[in-house]
């Protein structure tokens, strides 16, 4: 059985932060795994070189689940991102080790492929209505088959989820969070009318995706889920905070519109 001797933690960034975990064991074989969290990526690589590489020493890097119980398990203070972020890296790693082993890509031990390709989305934002059904009848000029629309709120100077004009959108970079005037009645208005631009525009061939940023009460949501119905859409990613799992049982009583989360 392999041994786990060293684990180290890489911290990169080619255009944009990563942090790694690579497990190395005694027979030589090493795993990696992604712990990157937007934002707070030296948070998790000082969680994974100062509580979780001491654990691993020693360890059977067959035992991926014992290891996965261990470390969520032995810790006093569990969950949250930054915690978790660091158990996936050291989950994948041990999984990239026994595929290594297997003579197998991972996704054969787990039963293989299901499909021979995957969906992707395009992204299309802008401060206006018009602007983002310009950008997103672009994205569908391109191909995409499906694509996550976002605009600004009107009366409002700035709307979270949308960047400036020609700007980058980086949901959770490493500055201070930034305070701004807020309204949901006025959000809530505006992106229903988003939507229904948006078809007109371009049609029922296309998956149309929205992203809530956790910004709203599970009534809000579910308001808002209704509204959209119309509109068929894909998903509304986010609507509430992830940690409140009954809040998504509640929206779903009151809207057939898919949840991502």
């Amino acid at each position: 059985m392999p041994r786990i001797v060293n684990a180290r933690v890489i911290v990169t960034c080619p255009g944009r932060n990563f942090v790694t975990l690579k497990i190395e064991c005694d027979d030589g074989t090493t795993g990696l795994g992604d712990a990157t969290l937007n934002g707070r990526e030296l948070s998790v690589a000082s969680y994974l070189s100062d509580h979780v590489v001491p654990c691993l020493i020693g360890r059977d890097a067959h035992r991926i689940e014992d290891v996965w119980q261990f470390l969520y398990k032995g810790a006093y203070w569990r969950r949250g991102p930054v915690t978790m972020a660091a158990i996936a890296a050291v989950d994948t790693a041990l999984w990239d080790i026994k595929g290594k082993l297997a003579g197998m890509p991972v996704y054969q031990l787990l039963g293989g492929a299901a499909r021979d390709a995957c969906m992707v989305y395009a992204h299309a934002n802008g401060t206006t209505i018009d602007d983002t059904i310009a950008v997103a009848k672009a994205e569908q000029a391109k191909g995409y088959k499906a694509i996550r629309l976002q605009c600004g709120v009107p009366g409002l100077a700035s709307t979270y989820g949308v960047a400036k004009h020609g700007a980058r959108y980086e949901p959770a970079d490493a500055d201070l969070p930034s305070e701004s005037v807020w309204s949901t009645e006025k959000y809530l208005r505006v992106v229903p009318e988003l939507f229904k631009a948006a078809r007109e525009a371009m049609g029922w061939d296309v998956h149309l995706l929205h992203d809530i940023h956790h910004r709203l009460t599970p009534i809000e949501a579910a308001r808002l889920g209704k509204a959209l119905e119309p509109y068929n859409l894909f998903w509304m990613e986010d609507p509430t905070p992830a940690e409140n799992q009954e809040a998504f049982k509640l929206i779903r009583h009151h809207t057939t519109t898919p949840i991502a989360v």
